[in-house]
């Protein structure tokens, strides 16, 4: 399966040889399955020949060119990328300036803004209390002015922000890795333990929407269903 994302502002031309990215496949062992390293992946905007791999029914030939290995790899000019570190590596490496947009964020901050959160919903104990924690620290984070949008000569004292992502109106790399996680959060913390994000977390409801109307987010998003599949022993909170 082939899948065509924006080129990150290089042209049709200027396109070097493809890069192969092999994906856990879903429940029906052929669409995208639930995966946010993936997601990260695919998000980077450029073109990658994207497969789908059965977990359940891996080839000869896959178990040679990655052995004891799962999705997502990497195959790039026959040399082959197995862990997620060196994947992220490779590609911001080759994916680079001037011939690729800067995809890094500008920010330090927005690196780390909600990088605990996946964390502790995972962790599952005490879901409510911890996970809204970390949910009010990025919230907070998505509402305060970045550097760049203080004026210190100005008499104006911007207290709220509206940009659009964690470091402005452009996603980075810093939101192709928390918005995978912070979409499977929102869904299965919602089918599996009846707990919506609060809607007067105006920052986080922001940032989703933004993202939800961004092709590279919503074209490359499992479904819901294969996001409650893969949870599907989240553990419900004990009365």
């Amino acid at each position: 399966m082939a899948l065509s994302m924006p080129l990150n502002g290089l042209k049709e031309e200027d396109k070097g040889p493809l890069i192969e990215l092999l994906v856990k496949a879903g429940s029906d062992a052929e669409s995208i399955g639930n995966c946010p390293f993936s997601q990260r992946f695919f998000m980077i905007r450029v073109v990658f020949s994207v497969t789908t791999v059965d977990l359940k029914w891996k080839s000869a030939d896959l178990q040679n060119l990655a052995p004891r290995t799962h999705p997502p790899f990497v195959s790039f000019n026959s040399e082959v990328k197995t862990y997620v570190s060196k994947i992220e590596e490779f590609l911001e490496e080759v994916l680079c300036p001037p011939k690729y947009l800067k995809l890094s964020p500008k920010h330090p901050e927005s690196n780390t803004a909600g990088m605990d959160i996946f964390a502790k919903f995972s962790a599952n104990e005490a879901l409510e209390k911890d996970l809204l924690k970390t949910l009010q620290k990025l919230d907070k984070y998505l509402n305060s002015p970045l550097p760049d949008e203080i004026d210190e000569n100005s008499i104006e004292d911007i207290k709220f922000s509206t940009h659009k992502f964690l470091d402005g109106n452009e996603m980075t790399l810093a939101d192709c890795s928390l918005l995978p996680k912070l979409h499977i959060v929102k869904v299965v913390a919602k089918k599996y333990h009846n707990f919506d994000i609060p809607k007067e977390m105006t920052g986080i409801w922001r940032y989703l929407t933004n993202a939800y109307s961004r092709d590279e987010f919503i074209n490359t998003c499992p479904s819901d269903k294969e996001v409650e599949i893969a949870y599907s022993d989240a553990k419900r909170p004990t009365k």
